[in-house]
């Protein structure tokens, strides 16, 4: 008989959530375990998709400590309220002081560039297919599937977003399942639909992560 896991969610959507819980306990002995660990899944949906997005290319391949160190004297820099037009117009060398490397300072004049030119539209972004979303964003420099996959999750809190290329998700994955290595990404995908994980994998995905904080 499936118990029924309530929690005091601090979520836009306490419904949908409950049932993301309802369902990956009853279709995953591992991820009910994890569920009744870790408590409430907090994914909520922000707005300020512009920000998400400079935060996430500024964060690739740093620790996290490191990406909200360069992070917040970024947003410092701009009074928290950069834009595109500032960014643009703001020097090479002063990202530099920051700790942007050359890399980064590319990939966000480049997504600066496509919104003030329309190539990208931000508006009513939350209306969009996640596919169509990834289609829009994969066209900036420095921004893949790994990076798309994150703003769906965090930005967008959409509840079905598998990231199978994350390493962290690998990782916890073998740590939970059992695996005596790290899976590829089609062993992550196989894996989310052997336990049924859609159409809730985001937050199979969270609780996951939640694994890892733990270690």
């Amino acid at each position: 008989m499936l118990t029924v896991i309530d929690f005091p969610y601090n979520i836009s959507d306490y419904n949908e959530i409950k049932n993301a819980i309802n369902h990956l306990s009853r279709y995953d002995y591992a991820m009910s375990r994890i569920i009744k660990k870790f408590g409430k899944c907090n994914l909520q949906p922000h707005r300020d998709y512009f920000n998400a997005l400079l935060q996430a290319i500024v964060g690739q391949q740093l620790s996290v400590k490191s990406a909200a160190a360069i992070n917040g004297r970024l947003f410092e820099k701009f009074n928290n309220q950069p834009t595109p037009e500032l960014i643009i117009a703001t020097k090479d060398d002063e990202f530099k002081k920051i700790g942007l490397s050359n890399a980064k300072i590319k990939y966000v004049k480049d997504l600066s560039a496509r919104i003030i030119n329309k190539e990208i539209s931000l508006k009513n972004f939350n209306k969009k297919s996640d596919e169509d979303i990834i289609a829009e964003l994969t066209k900036v420099k420095g921004i893949g599937i790994w990076t798309s996959h994150m703003f769906l999750i965090f930005t967008l809190g959409r509840l079905n977003v598998l990231p199978y290329g994350d390493l962290g998700i690998k990782k916890a994955i073998m740590l939970n399942y059992n695996l005596r290595k790290l899976p590829d990404e089609q062993k992550v995908i196989k894996i989310a639909k052997k336990h049924n994980w859609a159409p809730y994998n985001s937050v199979a995905a969270w609780y996951l992560w939640k694994t890892l904080d733990s270690e």
